[in-house]
């Protein structure tokens, strides 16, 4: 976890490093300052006595005055402040570039996954491990590279200090280690597993916002905003209920660190008055001078600040580790789809071959979607797909441009395998139109030019006017400049169906796939569309998948889907005359008779009809 995390660093390598030595040499310099304190005060107290100034002990003498003693702490406080202020600058940089880098690198990630990775990973979970997930890292990652040296950094360099002035009186400091960091790795073995349950309902929280936020206009025609504030108000107490109990937990961490604070502090203060007071050897080469006293305090104080410090680290780096272990989840992910090592970069026409192909989504799904399909469509044909709700229509041509793999046999286009094609070169020529149109924010030529970055304006318009989509673009008043909202909101369903129609021809592409993508347009629109496709791109390969016959019926051929496999293939007279399924939907449509709903009872009218044969034969 730790090298995928590292390789996120990358420019900001030499901010991180500069980062700690700044830190250390400010560290170096705070301790140097009460040392240098109480040989002022020893030189005082000297000078008092004997009239001589004295710097340290023993044999080594210097005339120095206190101005000059001043000088040097000024001095050293001043340069302790700038490489505080350094390892500030080089920290902030460096935590903040690497979340941009972690944030990119996850985002890129994103991108190369195939339906199936991202079906693996939700998509509220996601946008939490891109926000809340990353910026705990960050700040954990902050903490590492500034506190996390100056802390042990701060111990060392005052237990040097202390040992020295105060010998093993140190060793109370040093004795408070063992059991603070047992009683610290206790807490963070209790509040992991609890941190692990709350991010996972973050996921929840963030799905209850976007379900709400995305389908804001069938909650309010509904008036079901009440029960949207229930579903959010469970799901953040859910969060709540949970970090609160990991909070709890954490909260000992202060009461644990003043207690052995004070205990120690006042450990010392005891026996060094002791020992000052009644001028006595307690043992162990405890002695100490009166001068010593407050400087040792300040020593004390910085190693147990220290010990505080670090156990804010601890409780950062506790939350952050969960976060970190989702974030390389992401990472570590990788793309079912890959193109090969040496992919064919060219397709050679429109054709599709299915050839025994079966499908699934998962490897541990109990049955396939698709069962045994033959189909093969001539390159220039049109095709009809029509079938029941959940008929797996759109399962079928996603396997064209290779949104999945098959579980068995091969899908082929221009005559080679699927798998043998660089994706891109592949998914360039096969244009799909979704059941879910998608537009972006931004002007109409911009979403137009998804399709063709380098389209002229002129390439432009002719796809509107084979999409329908001309006339009304220029009652717009800014015609191809009109604004698009995110979504699509500003236009209606058939505006938005025609504008993806439009985007997709722009790509030129050898397949066309249209999935119900004119269900929300008028049948002489929808009839307008389907002759422009004949009259000015026959040699495209059109698969038309609709719930009405009339779309499909000018088809060369139509595919009735049912349950997965393929229930009948023919003409719309062929069909109409020996399928059952087809020409109970093409009577219900045109001739009145029982209305349905969906074409999802297609399935059981199928087998009604198929009943009453049986029992006519019978």
């Amino acid at each position: 976890m730790l090298k995928t995390l590292m390789k996120c660093i990358r420019e900001y390598k030499l901010a991180t490093i500069l980062s700690p030595i700044f830190v250390t040499c400010e560290v170096v310099l705070e301790c140097l300052i009460p040392w240098i304190t109480a040989n002022l005060v020893k030189m005082i107290r000297v000078t008092s006595e004997t009239g001589i100034v004295m710097w340290g002990s023993g044999s080594s003498w210097e005339t120095l005055g206190i101005g000059q003693y001043a000088l040097i702490l000024v001095a050293i406080a001043i340069a302790s402040l700038i490489c505080g202020a350094l390892s500030g600058l080089f920290c902030a940089k460096a935590s903040a570039g690497f979340a941009k880098n972690l944030r990119k690198d996850l985002y890129y990630k994103v991108q190369d996954f195939s339906f199936e990775n991202i079906d693996k990973f939700s998509t509220p979970s996601l946008v939490t491990r891109m926000t809340t997930d990353i910026t705990n890292v960050q700040i954990a990652f902050m903490m590492i590279i500034r506190v996390a040296v100056r802390s042990p950094m701060m111990m060392i360099f005052s237990a040097v200090m202390a040992f020295n002035m105060a010998g093993n009186l140190a060793w109370i400091f040093v004795a408070v280690i063992p059991p603070l960091a047992a009683i610290l790795f206790f807490i963070m073995w209790k509040t992991m597993p609890l941190f692990r349950r709350v991010f996972k309902k973050y996921d929840n929280l963030n799905e209850s916002i976007q379900e709400n936020v995305n389908g804001i206009r069938v909650v309010k025609s509904y008036v079901r905003e009440e029960y949207e504030m229930e579903k959010f108000d469970r799901a953040a107490t859910d969060v709540q209920r949970d970090f609160t109990k990991a909070e709890r937990i954490l909260a000992w961490n202060n009461p644990v660190m003043q207690l052995f604070f004070y205990g120690v502090l006042s450990t010392v203060l005891f026996v060094g008055s002791w020992v000052i007071l009644d001028n006595v050897n307690v043992g162990f080469g405890v002695t100490v001078a009166p001068e010593d006293v407050s400087q040792i305090i300040v020593y004390g104080m910085q190693i147990l600040m220290s010990l505080m410090m670090f156990s804010m680290i601890f409780a950062m780096v506790t939350m952050s580790i969960e976060s970190a272990r989702r974030i390389c989840e992401i990472l570590n992910e990788k793309s079912t789809l890959v193109s090969p090592a040496d992919p064919v970069r060219e397709v050679a026409d429109g054709s599709i071959d299915f050839e025994d192909v079966s499908f699934k989504y998962s490897a541990a799904a109990e049955r396939n979607v698709l069962e045994d399909i033959d189909l093969h469509i001539r390159s220039g044909e049109t095709i009809g797909i029509i079938g029941g709700t959940g008929s797996s229509k759109t399962s079928l041509v996603n396997l064209v441009s290779r949104l999945y793999d098959v579980t068995e046999g091969c899908v082929k286009v221009g005559g080679r395998d699927v798998r043998e094609y660089d994706l891109e070169t592949l998914r360039n020529e096969v244009a799909v139109v979704l059941q879910k149109n998608v537009l972006f924010s931004g002007t109409i030529k911009e979403n137009l030019r998804w399709g063709n970055p380098d389209a002229t304006d002129e390439e432009l318009v002719e796809a509107c006017r084979l999409a329908q989509a001309d006339e009304f673009i220029r009652s717009f008043p800014k015609q191809y400049d009109t604004y698009i909202e995110q979504g699509g909101t500003n236009v209606s369903g058939g505006q938005k169906q025609r504008l993806c129609i439009a985007r997709a021809l722009l790509k030129k592409p050898k397949i066309l796939i249209l999935d119900d993508s004119t269900s929300a347009v008028d049948t002489h629109t929808d009839a307008l569309i389907r002759k422009a496709f004949r009259e000015f791109i026959p040699t495209t390969t059109k698969i038309i998948i609709a719930q009405r016959t009339s779309s499909v019926e000018d088809a060369d051929r139509i595919v009735v889907m049912d349950s997965g496999r393929i229930d009948a293939v023919g003409t719309h007279e062929e069909l109409l005359a020996g399928n059952a399924i087809y020409s109970e939907v093409y009577r219900t449509q045109n001739k009145g008779g029982k209305a349905i709903s969906s074409l999802g009872e297609m399935g059981e009218l199928s087998e009604q009809t198929e009943g009453k044969e049986d029992a006519d034969n019978g």
